[in-house]
């Protein structure tokens, strides 16, 4: 009886470990070093974390990575789809010990010989409409819309905790294409980015972006003008239902 009760009970723990993720972190301390001179944010959203960090002094781009998470045997493992660091690391799985306490989060693992201890404080809550992990699976030109079906090659938008980061990327070929991120509010149909970071352009930093939002049928439909000032229509399909993973395609 006792192993029977067991599993339910292990499920339930990791997808409240899971719940507890959710939003966006500020990592604090690496090796008990305090992080003064950069800033790197990390979003958990639906089971999918990213991360972008940046040097606070000239806000030039320094990285970024993330992937699928998951908890396991009471460890935490994340699975890398992009890591500019190191590409040759996508496809990986890497597993920690996680602990969280008092809005802090505290993962540590040894790699390559050498223990990794990092704290991550959790940034303020924030809940809309938006929060959690999409894809972008269709477009519309000249009034017609067109759809795609994302696999290896996939453009995605986080929302937490009052922050938000998009990433273009290819899982297989290990390609990145950029990613940006930032704060952002939606409320009323207005959905605002504050850009804080941009892989392609550290200019860009401290730019808003004002645009329409709607909600249909699970999906979100985003319309106005790219940072470049062209008109754009998208459609965001939360991840777990549009990305199909490239084995499936086959």
């Amino acid at each position: 009886m006792k192993r029977l009760v067991l599993l339910p009970l292990l499920l339930i723990f990791a997808w409240t470990q899971a719940q507890d993720l959710d939003g966006a972190w500020k990592l604090t301390h690496q090796n008990g070093n305090e992080i003064t001179e950069e800033e790197y944010v990390k979003i958990y959203e639906d089971n999918y974390f990213a991360f972008g960090a940046k040097k606070l002094a000239d806000n030039h781009f320094i990285g970024a990575g993330g992937g699928p998470i998951e908890f396991k045997d009471g460890f935490y493992f994340e699975t890398l789809d992009f890591f500019t660091l190191d590409p040759s690391q996508v496809g990986t799985t890497n597993k920690y010990k996680l602990d969280l306490a008092n809005g802090k989060m505290v993962i540590s693992s040894e790699i390559n010989g050498r223990m990794l201890v990092e704290i991550w404080e959790k940034l303020p809550e924030r809940n809309d409409a938006l929060a959690g992990n999409w894809v972008i699976t269709g477009r519309k030109r000249d009034g017609k819309i067109s759809r795609s079906t994302p696999g290896a090659r996939r453009t995605i938008k986080i929302l937490g905790g009052g922050r938000f980061q998009w990433v273009a990327f290819n899982s297989e070929t290990k390609e990145f294409s950029g990613s940006g991120g930032g704060t952002y509010t939606a409320e009323n149909g207005k959905y605002v980015e504050n850009i804080t970071f941009f892989s392609r352009d550290d200019s860009r930093v401290g730019a808003s972006l004002s645009f329409d939002f709607e909600v249909i049928d699970g999906e979100w439909h985003h319309s106005g003008k790219s940072s470049t000032g062209n008109p754009i229509y998208e459609i965001w399909t939360p991840y777990s239902i549009g990305y199909k993973p490239v084995q499936a395609q086959q």
